[in-house]
């Protein structure tokens, strides 16, 4: 019988997290999105924090996205910075806690981040409070002129 000496061994590199080719599947993925928000108005989003990434992947994905002219920060349960990459309508949104940690990290195909959007209960607020203040603001003209 064989000992476990005897098993022949051959140990092979493993790919650097630069080598695992993650970012241009993902960024196919993208490309496929970005043609359905034309065609169908149909917006898509991309949670990265779920991908099989390595850290040279998201680092490879977001330089390849590269930078765009829209940059935006959002302080609601910790700030979210949101940033249009070089490809209009492709956003990159990242959440952090209060105490800035990473939450998730999302790719939005989308004309406007959703959470750029004005959820639809929170506009008939708007709506009321707008009618407050024109009312408190005709009342305070009566009694000025």
């Amino acid at each position: 019988m064989a000992s476990i000496g005897d098993i022949p061994v051959r140990v092979e590199g493993v790919a650097s997290a630069q080598e695992l080719g993650n970012a241009w599947p993902i960024l196919s993925e993208i490309r496929h999105a970005l043609a359905r928000l034309i065609e169908t108005g149909e917006p898509t989003q991309i949670d990265l924090s779920a991908m099989p990434f390595g850290p040279g992947d998201e680092a490879r994905l977001l330089s390849l996205l590269g930078t765009g002219e829209v940059t935006a920060t959002v302080d609601a349960l910790g700030p979210s910075q949101i940033r249009e990459t070089a490809f209009r309508g492709v956003w990159v949104v990242e959440y952090q806690s209060t105490e800035a940690q990473r939450v998730a990290l999302h790719i939005e195909i989308d004309t406007v981040p959703q959470l750029l959007r004005t959820h639809p209960d929170d506009l008939a607020d708007g709506l009321a409070a707008l009618d407050e203040r024109l009312a408190a603001g005709e009342q305070r003209d009566r009694f000025d002129a």
